[in-house]
């Protein structure tokens, strides 16, 4: 009899299923405060929540494990599972990749939310030839100007030391007669404090994560562009995920996308705040200079229509015509 308990208890454990805890590693270039990481963080929570703990996505934050320009080729490769990265880094693979970097396409985030939904299954097409899936989009603020000395017209831009990091940042300061020099948002301090850069086109998040007040004094709140990151999942590593488990991660997928737009806008409002708070002087630019960057915008949308040809142009066209 008690052979035959026995058996029965060894059957019942054997009958329960096990299930392996998956770790995947996320770079991701961005401080921890700003709005994109604290939105990646809780999606990477709410993940390990969903799944019983069966999934743990480590975020790697600043580039620490990986730099922005490589995180993509990690991702590819499965030298990593998940990572972030800015959407337009990618223009050179596809031009649409940066249509949200278009200077004035959008003006507010419904707006940006609304060019996302013209867009995402053009870029996720194109990232799914590459062997990987586009999770969802992070969005961040406005982009504004950022400057050591006041800016009354890009007359005054002409000559400074311009902080780019990606096609279109580096365009605006050649049109606008500046300087571009490459600086990843995680050495701001360091390009700045040092003299490598005093003027550049980015978000109050970056602002206040980078604390520019101890190196720059002006913000001009002239909202050129309202950009979005991407997250990637390697397929093999996607596909290797039991279905529940990778059922539960699309659906938190989708909730971070969805709150990341009022996340940025909500952040936006505070971060104006605490530049003022903190001594920068900050203004929505004068109507000169508001003028003279939308003439840049109008320059470079006209060069990107010849860059993306038919298909983007139809996109384009979609999205005026939403």
């Amino acid at each position: 009899m008690f052979k035959s308990v026995s058996a029965a208890v060894a059957a019942l454990v054997v009958a329960v299923p096990t299930y392996a805890q998956t770790t995947w590693q996320m770079p991701t270039p961005y401080p921890d405060a700003s709005v994109v990481t604290r939105n990646v963080k809780q999606f990477a929570e709410e993940v390990r929540e969903a799944t019983g703990g069966k999934l743990n996505i480590v975020v790697h934050t600043t580039g620490s494990l990986i730099k922005h320009g490589e995180i993509k080729n990690a991702v590819r490769s499965g030298q990593v599972q998940i990572g972030e990265i800015l959407a337009s880094t990618l223009s050179n693979d596809d031009p649409v990749f940066e249509m949200d970097s278009l200077p004035f396409l959008v003006e507010n985030f419904a707006d940006a939310e609304k060019l996302w939904g013209v867009v995402k299954e053009h870029l996720r097409d194109n990232i799914g030839r590459q062997r990987m899936t586009l999770l969802f989009a992070n969005s961040w603020g406005p982009q504004g100007l950022y400057s050591k000395a006041a800016v009354n017209s890009t007359a005054d831009m002409r000559g400074a030391r311009f902080r780019a990091y990606n096609y279109t940042t580096e365009r605006i300061a050649q049109l606008a007669g500046a300087v571009p020099t490459q600086v990843e948002a995680a050495d701001l301090a360091q390009a700045f404090s040092t003299g490598r850069a005093n003027m550049m086109v980015t978000s109050t998040a970056t602002g206040v994560s980078a604390a520019v007040w101890d190196f720059l004094d002006h913000y001009y709140d002239v909202r050129v562009s309202i950009p979005f990151d991407i997250i990637l999942v390697n397929n093999k590593a996607l596909e290797a995920l039991e279905p529940d488990v990778r059922k539960a991660l699309l659906e938190v997928a989708a909730r971070a996308e969805k709150r990341s737009w009022s996340m940025a806008e909500e952040d936006d409002k505070k971060n104006l705040k605490t530049l003022a708070d903190n001594g920068l002087t900050v203004e929505p630019g004068s109507d000169q200079l508001r003028a003279e960057l939308k003439k840049i915008g109008e320059t470079m949308s006209a060069e990107w229509e010849k860059k993306a040809g038919d298909k983007g142009a139809a996109l384009l066209k979609e999205y005026k015509s939403r």
